[in-house]
């Protein structure tokens, strides 16, 4: 099982906080995917990653266990 959290936009597009995944050994690539088709999300492609509160590249393989959070590009003045 991998726990997804969302935040910020992507929260509010989901309409949870965070979700848990029945799947291991996935690329985050993968599991964007997954996750844009399953919540119906407009987009995770400009969105950060992070695998056990590291940054990390859509190549990254995710494990049981793990805890992803997306979190969408920030804009402010």
């Amino acid at each position: 099982m991998i726990n997804v959290l969302f935040f910020a936009a992507i929260r509010e597009e989901a309409g949870v906080e965070q979700v848990t995944v029945d799947k291991q050994d996935i690329t985050v690539k993968e599991l964007k995917e997954y996750v844009q088709e399953t919540y119906k999300l407009s987009s995770l492609k400009q969105t950060m990653t992070a695998v056990n509160e590291e940054f990390v590249t859509d190549e990254e393989t995710i494990g049981t266990g793990d805890t992803v959070a997306f979190i969408p590009p920030v804009s402010g003045g």
